[in-house]
């Protein structure tokens, strides 16, 4: 029977997308991986009709929140990645739930790419980020926490629109 197999494959494969947690480069890959998850199925919970929703008219809406956490992850992995940000501007120029999901998974994958790349050894590398020198680990530290800190204003806009944010959604049983 080949199910053994096919289970020791599947296990592996799991464990090889598990980041290392004893690894100073594990913690903000796995933070990262799952405000990521959160924030893309918070864009996909909302209705197209509440991404302009703003609780007070001094913030910006649910939509562009999405926008700028998807700039902000061009902005803080290009340096990582040896390149120029990209600028994509998606803040200001996309509006649609299309749109706008579309372009989160984007910034997500091109940000992935920093995440996976960084390593115990590398973690202390410095690049030229806000203006000085900073270390890899800290810039990628930096993002995780600024992906939380707005995943932390999605789930307030949906609390208000009567919509359970995913971080509290039910686990499988």
């Amino acid at each position: 029977m080949k199910l053994p197999g096919a289970i020791l494959m599947v296990t592996c494969a799991a464990l090889a997308q598990t980041p290392d947690l004893k690894s100073a480069s594990g913690y903000p890959k796995m933070v990262q991986k799952q405000v990521t998850a959160w924030i893309e199925r918070a864009a996909e919970k909302m209705p197209e009709e509440e991404y302009a929703f703003k609780p007070d008219p001094a913030v910006r809406s649910f939509g562009q929140i999405l926008g700028h956490i998807a700039d902000a992850n061009y902005l803080f992995c290009s340096p990582l990645l040896g390149e120029k940000n990209p600028s994509p501007g998606i803040e200001k120029n996309k509006t649609t739930k299309a749109e706008l999901t579309s372009a989160l998974r984007d910034a997500f994958a091109y940000c992935s790419q920093a995440y996976d790349a960084l390593t115990d050894a590398s973690a202390n590398e410095t690049v030229k980020a806000f203006g000085q020198e900073r270390n890899k680990l800290g810039v990628l530290w930096f993002n995780a926490s600024h992906n939380l800190e707005h995943y932390g204003n999605l789930v307030v806009y949906m609390r208000l629109k009567g919509i359970v944010p995913p971080s509290s959604d039910p686990k499988p049983q």
